[in-house]
């Protein structure tokens, strides 16, 4: 019998890719398997512009977001803004993941916790990289950051390209189909995988696929690393069809 399973999004006010992409993903899973089903629950939290200001003051809110959430009962919850963890500090992925979990607990609705943040760094080791190439959306400082707390992860960074949005609406409606020009520019020269898409906010899943099968190396991004982590909480296989490296089963 097909088990359903509901999903909660912890998520900025202003992003709307998560709730595309990652339900887009796992709907495909349902299509290719008949093991489960999802439904997909959000939880809000304010943030507009990207900066590590408003980033700072949104995670503040997520102990709210991971309690409304944990009222309807889901069987896991996805923190989903990979820059307001990493702005926080080298591994407070671990201690935010931690703290979220006992407010479900708390509130009589226990349900494990991931993040886009601690997925990427997982999923980076999972596939066995060691350097990065990687895109962001953000401006430089904030690309930095992510640089900083993948460097201190255990993850070399080989080189990054900013896109430079400021505002988080703006993120959501770039072009994925441009990214396969924009990762030819970047140095994959000694890399071991590229992210495609260090913000679950920036849409990248229809080239994820392209990319990889046009540079040669496994392409992963902050969206199939959470949809990834969220299907090996669950216990499900790993695949979705077309995502890339990380969602074909292998691991």
């Amino acid at each position: 019998m097909k088990k359903n399973y509901r999903v909660g999004l912890i998520v900025p006010s202003s992003n709307t890719t998560m709730e595309t992409e990652i339900p887009a993903m796992l709907h495909s899973k349902m299509t290719e398997s008949s093991e489960a089903s999802f439904t997909f629950h959000s939880s809000r939290m304010r943030m507009k512009h990207v900066s590590k200001e408003e980033l700072s003051k949104m995670d503040v809110e997520s102990d709210r977001c991971a309690v409304e959430l944990s009222d309807a009962r889901c069987d896991i919850l996805a923190y989903a803004c990979l820059v307001a963890i990493m702005c926080q500090g080298a591994g407070y992925h671990i201690s935010s993941e931690k703290r979220l979990y006992g407010a479900t607990v708390e509130n009589g609705g226990a349900a494990p916790v991931i993040s886009s943040a601690g997925a990427l760094v997982e999923g980076i080791k999972t596939i066995n990289a060691k350097k990065v190439s990687i895109i962001t959306p953000y401006m430089k400082p904030l690309t930095e950051t992510v640089i900083d707390y993948l460097e201190q992860s255990g993850i070399e960074v080989i080189d990054s390209i900013s896109l430079e949005v400021p505002d988080n609406l703006d993120v959501g409606r770039l072009d994925p189909n441009n990214l396969p020009a924009i990762a030819k520019k970047l140095n994959i020269d000694g890399a071991d995988a590229i992210v495609l898409s260090a913000c679950v906010q920036m849409p990248s899943l229809p080239a994820v696929q392209k990319v990889e099968d046009e540079l040669g190396l496994p392409v992963l991004t902050a969206g199939t690393s959470t949809v990834y982590k969220i299907l090996k909480q669950l216990e499900l296989e790993t695949f979705v069809p077309n995502a890339g490296s990380l969602l074909s089963g292998k691991y």
